[in-house]
């Protein structure tokens, strides 16, 4: 999967509930939990950017500079980015113009 050196540790607590059916679910396929865990949070991200209304939510995260140029890559990816990256310059230099004429 990955090496230690790509790996960061997090801790967070989680209702009881959802950590018991990780575990079972975990002991059904002889993985650990953190396997369940990292495999489960992957798909909710990669599920999530393919829902058009979340990524719009993403990207107006990134046009509010609430979240950097990196975090929408890894968001996203690349191309998607890229876009993203031009229309923000296009409303950035709309604004400009916008406060230049009052």
């Amino acid at each position: 999967m990955h090496s230690e050196a790509d790996m960061k540790r997090v801790q967070f607590r989680a209702p009881n509930r959802l950590i018991d059916r990780t575990d079972a679910l975990a002991a059904a396929f002889g993985e650990d939990r953190t396997d369940i865990l990292v495999t489960a949070l992957s798909e909710y991200l990669k599920e999530t950017t393919k829902d058009d209304a979340l990524t719009q939510d993403i990207a107006a995260a990134y046009y509010d500079d609430e979240i950097s140029f990196d975090q929408l890559k890894a968001l996203v990816g690349a191309e998607e980015t890229a876009n993203f990256r031009v229309l923000k310059q296009q409303l950035d230099e709309g604004y400009v113009d916008d406060v230049a004429d009052l």
